[in-house]
């Protein structure tokens, strides 16, 4: 185990495709994780960045939501980050501004099928009849993290287990104390 998270400011990068479950997962962490700051990518680009959904409108919002972390770690506030972010570029650009040593990958997988299932809003349909543009999965693609620090296979785990691997891999890492946090789940 070479990476260890530091102090107790750290930021849970999570990404995936829409509808994958990063921020349901984000708001069940907030009852085990004190303080736990939550950024979810669509309610922060309603107020920080423009309805732009270029390659390079993702980039320049995925930045801004690097240094908006990155200024609440700065702050002892540890941090959640719900973000598609598609690209690995986008990752990797947030891990430079963060830290690497303060960013934990959390890669929240899920086929297209199931999330299309679970779309609530009907963004999935709005896109494959073209109403959206550069949606995430049908015209724009999707690059799945090489290395992210953990897997959490939300088309095949429930949510608490989700969590449970969350808070025991931050353990490990020493982010978080190991006698904190526990969670308990009916199977």
């Amino acid at each position: 185990m070479d990476k260890k998270l530091t102090n107790d400011a750290f930021v849970i990068w999570m990404t995936g495709l829409p509808c994958a479950g990063k921020t349901t997962i984000a708001r069940k962490l907030q009852e085990y994780i004190p303080n736990l700051a939550v950024l979810d990518g669509d309610e922060l680009r309603e107020w920080l960045s423009p309805k732009d959904f270029s390659k390079e409108g993702r980039n320049e919002h995925n930045r801004k939501v690097a240094h908006l972390a990155k200024l609440l770690v700065k702050h002892g506030v540890p941090v959640s980050v719900s973000l598609i972010s598609p690209f690995r570029e986008n990752r990797d650009t947030a891990r430079q501004i963060i830290g690497s040593d303060k960013f934990f990958e959390t890669y929240v997988k899920c086929t297209l099928d199931i999330c299309e299932k679970r779309d609530v809003k009907g963004m999935y349909k709005k896109a494959r009849r073209n109403e959206i543009n550069n949606f995430t999965g049908i015209q724009d693609p999707y690059e799945e993290p090489l290395k992210p620090d953990i897997v959490l296979d939300t088309e095949n785990e429930i949510l608490e287990m989700s969590v449970s691997k969350i808070i025991f891999r931050l353990k490990e890492l020493e982010a978080i104390p190991s006698g904190s946090s526990h969670i308990r789940f009916e199977v």
